[in-house]
């Protein structure tokens, strides 16, 4: 189906824009002076934003979100085995409708042509001229947000996870945000993609350690095999992606995500936060807590 789009100038649209990068993205556009359309299933109003309605199983949402827009940050949808089905119709109108600059969340597990959105990757540079991949590696949210591993946290004092000792640069999602922002309105793209990572590797014994220390409550790593893992998150998600994950963890336990780049710091000009920074601002009993809305949190 084609939809006629308008053109305007210098207009993010950012797609969920409720989600954990969406609205730390949204909200640094709107603090740097840019229009932003803010894209979500329920048409969220955020503040300084243009609330659209959009879902990627409905493409007769994709024509409102995309008139007036000439870059986009694209969240794949959460959970699917298979985004490119969706994603890649939504590109191509994207790029028809006057779109020149994407900029997409990935992950530091998967690699371009990979898995998942994996296949996403590939594509988007034959599709823009203008363009980055934002690899982040696990979410530092995912112990103070709506994940899983926060809820567990906080209901039973206990993170659970197929990893091993095996340690993660985890990322902020605030400085995700900030590569993103630095991607989207960069008088020249990245045209590349980018591996984001905090200061520091860490195993979740760490983050347990970590997070007990800043809240004053007891929080241990309960080390799972793979398959009781995968039975885990089987029992909340669809299999073929809660196998997926499960693999993520067994590929940590090995060292695949052993690592940290300077990537925050060249694209913004400053260091990325550390985990007990961001523990102390959204965990510390002190702190009035903001929780964001469930997102694409890895």
């Amino acid at each position: 189906m084609t939809v006629a789009c308008t053109a305007l100038t210098r207009t993010a649209l950012v797609m969920g824009a409720t989600g954990t990068t969406g609205s730390r993205t949204a909200a640094q556009l709107i603090a740097a002076g840019h229009r932003v359309k803010a894209a979500s299933r329920r048409a969220t109003l955020l503040p300084g934003t243009e609330p659209v309605r959009f879902d990627w199983y409905d493409p007769a949402t994709f024509g409102a979100a995309l008139s007036g827009a000439d870059s986009v940050y694209l969240v794949p949808p959460i959970g699917d085995p298979d985004p490119a089905a969706v994603m890649l119709p939504f590109l191509r109108q994207a790029r028809a409708c006057g779109v020149e600059r994407a900029v997409l969340l990935s992950s530091s597990a998967i690699p371009e042509g990979g898995p998942a959105v994996g296949a996403v990757h590939r594509a988007v540079p034959g599709l823009f001229d203008e363009w980055a991949v934002l690899r982040p590696s696990w979410f530092m949210q995912n112990f103070t947000g709506t994940h899983a591993h926060a809820d567990s946290i906080r209901d039973h004092g206990v993170i659970r996870t197929a990893a091993g000792g095996g340690q993660v640069g985890f990322v902020d999602a605030d400085d995700i945000a900030a590569v993103a922002v630095r991607a989207l309105t960069d008088d020249r793209a990245p045209d590349s993609d980018l591996i984001l990572t905090g200061p520091e590797a860490l195993s979740h014994d760490d983050i347990a350690a970590i997070v007990t220390q800043v809240t004053g409550r007891p929080v241990t790593h309960d080390r799972l095999t793979h398959d009781d893992m995968r039975d885990r998150l089987a029992a909340m998600i669809p299999l073929e992606f809660a196998t997926m994950l499960a693999e993520m963890d067994r590929a940590i336990a090995g060292g695949a995500e052993d690592r940290t780049t300077d990537t925050v710091l060249r694209v913004t000009g400053r260091p990325p936060n550390g985990f007990r920074v961001v523990a102390e601002r959204e965990l510390a009993p002190t702190q009035a807590q903001t929780v964001p809305e469930t997102g694409p949190t890895r």
